[in-house]
């Protein structure tokens, strides 16, 4: 590091960095003009967490629990405030301005820059680098459908790897400093499943540096560079207490967590049903899109009447088939593929023969473990032993992520490679039928598929397969399989675009190779083509799936939900706690009513367990207008129903809503879960509490009769709710309130009572007789504490990178002054 105070190398990084946030901008230049990405998941986000946002303007007060969706649940990752980790703004400085997440591009760049220049790769191959990575083509599809935190995760990934490295190298006190700065970011993000990916890149290089240490007898260098790390790790995590304990603490109530049923146990692992882990499995062809883009149609989307492939197919078909799904893969849907760029590929092959040292079996394991685990169903023993024996990955959902291992390696072993020939170009010209296998191997195999792509490649999904196959032997069959054929050859057709494309840009970048060793063409030269190469590869294939055409007006994005006149109506109800059901919406997937509203609804990955559960069993499909529907939309005090109407949505007063709070004459005693949810169906909710036998030590002997005691709710915020209670007895009072095991206090005229559970998801307390005021408060003990700790850690971090920064430029001082 001390090199970065030499003038001219600083002045070339200098040059970099502007020059990436020069590139960043020019690909999003509507910025420019006020516009902001239209992002899916960003307008969801919006909907689900204005309440603790309005919240938090109108108190100062920050609330870790919301009603407004699924009928209430914890907002740990729901736009939750916390000022206490600093590491905020070390990540607001390195976005330089750029609005959220768009600075992810850049910070992806400038990471992967410092990883290979860690990684003794000179300036300009690291500038070529950087490109290549931070333009690789998920990225920019997370950004467009609003994965925000997983794009800010996949840019900490880079410069986690590089401080890990360097330290390793012996550069302990930078290594350390940049592992926990990185680190610490990285957790920030919010995404674990990306963080998850980046520990098992992380465990293969410990597991082959201790290998090393044991072959070499480097044990003393191995132990002390793990001891600055773990010092490191240790820092980084602690920046993040209160996330990381909300998911760990919290978590185990939600669907990450064991089911609370024991139905269907024979696919349910330790965390996340297999089925639903494995739903989108990358397609083991589908693999190709790394190379080419298009393997499989790229996004889910019509083929489109303008799609020049639509010549191949029969004039009689083509506004059929314009009419057809453009991707043909093995996953429900994509927003697109994951393709790391032709000429990474091809570099990453040449880099498996000129690339020496143990660097390279680190790449080269993590890539192929990470492709095998893409295909999840698709090598479904493999999938297993990982569910049920590696920790925590049982977890995560969506499989064909763990490709952003490959991601970030392919780039890495690409261009170890191209710097292994710059510095060392005999390697190549005694050897150069390793530049020919590679190209074989890449461009060789591009054009084989071009050719003859029907011999390697089917163009119709299975579950299409099917479908022609069974409408094939009616009665109309011979259209049927004629307009199968003629699909075929349209997508056939957009599959050979790309091969060829693919086969062009590697093609040009291993003459360019060729003439450089031969040293017909400098260096810079060599650089400057390579750097337009990657441009010009990348950017397009990135503007099929995030153009200007997603930007759209900033105050829309900011607001992008209008009031109807049905929310207006429902609005002017001044009640202060009921709960809507929006039939007009995917009401379980989509947060859009919870931007006006209490929706029993909502959108969320995390949703609380009982809650879904009981979604399955009485809010979805033949179950809706059942005795156990009503039973549930009633005891959720939901008192609006919004259905559609003709062209608009209308708005019905449910009048068996049961209130905020009741109070029962009678117990139904279940002893298990199961039981307990199935008592729902026939059991008069109103009357009768379903309760289960762990909570009869709580309750003692106490038994409920028939009184004409009452119960008001009389104050309303998110994370506190207070009543008025006035009966001659004790009573069992049932509260319309989302049950967790954690959180929730009861306190009874200012002191702490129990609370239970009832009716599988809501709270319940007895009450003895009098007049009580009665508060529930949620406010779990980790925020003071965390929020301390937090901020102490976060402290140290910036502490020990300014040491760092003061030890070097001494170092450097005095060895420009011969001290």
């Amino acid at each position: 590091m001390n090199n970065i105070f030499k003038n001219k190398q600083f002045l070339g990084i200098l040059f970099v960095i502007i020059a990436f946030a020069a590139i960043t901008l020019i690909y999003f230049s509507p910025i420019l003009e006020g516009k902001r990405i239209k992002q899916h998941d960003i307008e969801m986000f919006k909907g689900m967490s204005q309440e603790i946002n309005q919240f938090r303007e109108e108190t100062g007060e920050q609330s870790l629990w919301t009603n407004s969706m699924f009928g209430g649940m914890p907002t740990w990752n729901i736009g939750v405030k916390q000022n206490s980790n600093l590491m905020n703004h070390i990540n607001k400085i390195l976005n330089l301005g750029f609005p959220h997440p768009i600075g992810s591009v850049f910070i992806s760049m400038l990471g992967f820059f410092i990883l290979l220049l860690v990684l003794d790769c000179k300036i300009w191959i690291s500038f070529i680098g950087a490109l290549a990575y931070g333009f690789t083509s998920y990225l920019f599809i997370v950004i467009g459908a609003g994965h925000n935190s997983k794009a800010v995760a996949m840019a900490y990934m880079a410069p986690v790897i590089a401080g890990i490295i360097m330290t390793y190298k012996g550069k302990y006190l930078w290594g350390a400093v940049l592992t926990a700065i990185a680190l610490a970011l990285e957790i920030r993000a919010g995404h674990i499943q990306i963080t998850y990916y980046l520990f098992i890149i992380v465990l293969i290089y410990i597991i082959v540096e201790l290998i090393d240490a044991v072959r070499n007898k480097r044990f003393n260098v191995f132990f002390k560079a793990s001891s600055f790390l773990a010092v490191a790790a240790i820092l980084a995590v602690l920046t993040s207490t209160i996330p990381l304990y909300a998911n760990y603490e919290f978590g185990k109530e939600t669907m990450r967590g064991k089911p609370v049923l024991t139905e269907n146990t024979g696919n349910q692992t330790r965390g996340l049903d297999r089925d639903y882990v494995t739903q989108w499995s990358y397609g083991i062809g589908e693999t190709w899109s790394l190379m080419i883009p298009n393997a499989k149609g790229g996004a889910s989307a019509y083929i489109g009447n303008d799609n020049p492939a639509l010549e191949k197919a029969s004039p009689r078909f083509r506004s059929t088939i314009a009419q057809n799904n453009a991707y043909w893969g093995d996953q429900p849907g994509t927003s697109g593929p994951v393709y790391v760029g032709a000429i990474v590929c091809f570099l990453f092959v040449l880099g498996l023969f000129v690339v020496k040292g143990k660097i390279k079996w680190v790449l080269l394991i993590a890539t192929i473990l990470s492709i095998l685990l893409s295909w999840g169903k698709n090598f479904m023993g493999f999938t297993d032993f990982f569910l049920d024996y590696f920790p925590m990955y049982n977890k995560f959902r969506a499989v064909s992520m763990t490709l952003v291992i490959a991601e970030v390696c392919m780039p890495i072993l690409a261009f170890l490679a191209l710097a292994e020939i710059i510095r060392n170009p005999e390697c190549l010209k005694k050897n150069k039928i390793y530049l020919y296998i590679s190209f074989g191997l890449t461009a060789g195999l591009c054009l084989l598929f071009y050719i003859i792509p029907d011999v390697f490649f089917n163009f119709l999904s299975q579950g299409e397969a099917a479908q022609f196959a069974q409408l094939s032997t009616g009665k109309d069959g011979a259209i049927y399989q004629a307009l199968a054929t003629e699909l075929e050859k349209v997508r056939m057709a957009i599959f050979q675009k790309d091969a060829i494309r693919s086969f062009l840009f590697i093609t040009i970048a291993a003459i360019i190779l060729l003439i450089n060793i031969n040293g017909k063409l400098k260096n810079n030269a060599a650089f400057a083509i390579l750097a337009a190469l990657v441009i010009f590869d990348m950017f397009p294939i990135n503007k099929r799936y995030l153009n200007n055409d997603n930007f759209i007006d900033k105050r829309r994005a900011e607001k992008p939900f209008v009031m109807s006149d049905i929310d207006k109506q429902i609005l002017q109800d001044k009640e202060l706690n009921y709960r809507v059901m929006d039939l007009t919406k995917n009401t379980f997937n989509d947060a859009s009513t919870s931007y006006f509203h209490k929706s029993i609804g909502g959108y969320h990955g995390a949703k609380l367990r009982r809650y879904q559960d009981v979604i399955d069993h009485y809010l979805g499909g033949n179950k809706v207008g059942s005795n156990g529907f009503w039973n549930v939309l009633n005891m959720l005090n939901t008192k609006y129903l919004i259905y559609p109407q003709g062209n608009k949505p209308a708005a019905n007063i449910n009048p068996d809503a049961f209130g905020n709070a009741w109070i029962v004459s009678d117990i139904k005693w279940v002893a298990t879960p199961n039981e307990e949810i199935a008592a729902i169906e026939n059991t008069d909710v109103k009357k009768t509490a379903i309760i289960n036998d762990e909570f009869k030590n709580v309750i003692n002997e106490f038994k409920p009769s028939n009184s004409l005691g009452t119960i008001r709710l009389d104050s309303y915020k998110p994370n506190e709710l207070i009543y008025s209670f006035n009966s001659s007895k004790d009573e069992l009072v049932i509260f319309s309130e989302i049950w967790t095991s954690k959180g929730w206090t009861l306190w009874i005229d200012g002191k702490e009572s129990p609370l239970i559970r009832a009716d599988y998801i809501l709270r319940a307390a007895v009450i003895p007789a009098g007049n009580h005021e009665i508060m529930m408060r949620y406010e779990p003990k980790i925020w003071k504490v965390g929020n301390t700790i937090q901020f102490i850690s976060s402290l140290i971090l910036i502490l020990g990178l300014i040491t760092a920064i003061v030890v070097t430029y001494r170092k450097s001082n005095c060895t420009n002054n011969n001290c």
